[in-house]
Formats: structure tokens, sequence, C-alpha cells
């Protein structure tokens, strides 16, 4: 194992549409392999390790994502940062590098990550939303997703909102913030008229479970659920798994808590 001598801590934004999440994939575009090219077409050598606050899926974006980089040479942090902006691609930003200490944990410093879900509920809308906003093209009942997503916030069990969990998956979660507001941010000539972001913000989330809980909120939303359905699958884990999905490039990562 590697006794690195300097350690960074790099904040970036990127978009994730061409992406296959961060983590790297063979004979797959990810984040974290962009980023290694990077590094190593700045440093002129591969003498180092990245490694992030967590998992994105394919085509999640990210307002804010955390990464760690290890070195075995001191690095003028200004100078990196604009290295890193001269030399990524134009969906991705780097927005600051910081040096920090040997006992810094990027996966056990995080304690919070939001995550913001973009959506429409319009006849099919401009391609150009494709990235960022997923269209659901059937009406939708946003008051009644409203009220089922502050039933999220506090303690629950989301053993029927994670995907293929293994036998030591901890379910309880606690939801600090649940809540759908108007979209305020995303504005463009070409972006719906009338769009809704469900934000959620927790220490921690298992696999897919912000995507599913998006789509347990469609379910109200569209008539498939009653909202005693949508509380039966908070109160009662042991019932069928949540099987609506919601698509991945609504998603973005927001906010990352350190």
């Amino acid at each position: 194992m590697a006794n690195w001598t300097h350690f960074y801590l790099i904040r970036i934004e990127f978009l994730g549409f061409r992406f296959h999440g961060w983590q790297p994939q063979p004979g797959l575009k990810s984040v974290q392999g962009m980023m290694d090219k990077t590094f190593k077409f700045i440093f002129k050598h591969e003498n180092f390790k990245t490694l992030g606050c967590g998992r994105t899926d394919a085509k999640v974006s990210a307002d804010d994502f955390v990464l760690e980089l290890f070195t075995f040479e001191e690095l003028d942090t200004a100078n990196l940062l604009f290295e890193l902006n001269k030399n990524l691609p134009a969906d991705i930003k780097a927005n600051s590098v910081k040096e920090i200490g040997s006992d810094f944990n990027i996966i056990q410093h995080s304690k919070t990550k939001e995550y913001h879900y973009s959506f429409s509920s319009e006849p099919k809308t401009h391609p150009y939303n494709a990235p960022f906003i997923t269209n659901y093209r059937d009406p939708l009942n946003i008051d009644l997703m409203k009220e089922a997503a502050r039933l999220f916030e506090g303690t629950h069990n989301f053993k029927r909102y994670a995907s293929n969990p293994s036998q030591n998956t901890e379910f309880e979660r606690e939801i600090l913030l649940s809540e759908i507001v108007k979209n305020d941010r995303l504005n463009a000539q070409f972006v719906p008229e009338e769009s809704f972001v469900f934000k959620v913000r927790s220490k921690g989330f298992l696999t897919y479970q912000v995507r599913l809980m998006m789509g347990a909120l469609v379910n109200v939303g569209d008539g498939s659920w009653s909202l005693d359905d949508f509380k039966e699958s908070l109160s009662n884990p042991e019932g069928e798994q949540v099987k609506n999905i919601a698509p991945s490039s609504g998603l973005c990562l927001h906010k990352v808590e350190l």
C-alpha cells in the first residue's frame, strides 16, 4: 500500500449525461476515469490516486461532488485548479482545491448529501431538457405528491426502497429533508413552463434509493398508489419492493456536507 505524503480535497460539478457514473467501468466513460486521465496529463505520470465521496448512477449530474487526491508531491492548489479547468472537458468543472491532513477520510467525513430530482408533467418537451428534467407526459397530482414527500422525513426502514441489498445492509435511514418545490433554478426558453424539484437530504442513501423514492411519489401522483399505499410502503418493510425507478438523468447530487 502506498504511503502517500500529500492529500487534497477537490470539489467539482459535472453534467453526467454522457458518463456511466463516477466509478470506472471497463469500456465505459466515467467521471473518475476522466478526472484521472486529466491528472495524468497534468502531472505527466500516474503516481497518484483519487477517491470519491460516493458513487453516482449513469447520467446522474452533480452540482457538488467531492474527491480526494493522494500524491507524493506538494502541489500549488491555485495552479492545479487552473490546470484542471484548462484541461477538463466542458461537462466537468473544478470549483476548489485545498490541502488536507492524512487523517481525513472522505467517506467517513461525509456528513450529509442532498439530492435534487427535477421533473415536469407536460406533453413531450424540448429535447434539450433530456439531461436535466425528467418529463412525465401524463398528468400528475403535484399537491398529493408534495404531501407524500413530507412523509419521508424522519427515520424509516427503507428495505422496499433498496436495490439488490446484501445481507448486512442497514435499511434504517433518517431523512432530514424531503419536499417538492417549484423549479426556480433551471430557466431557459426550452424549459417547461411548470417544472418541479424533489429535494431530499440524508446522512446516507441506499443503492437507487432516491430514484425509487421519486418513483413512489410518481405512483402517488399518477394515481397508481393511494396515499395509504404510500404510507404502507414505509410502515411495512416486508411488503413488495418498489418497482418504479425514476430515470437517472433527472437526478443531481446538489450538495455534500463534510
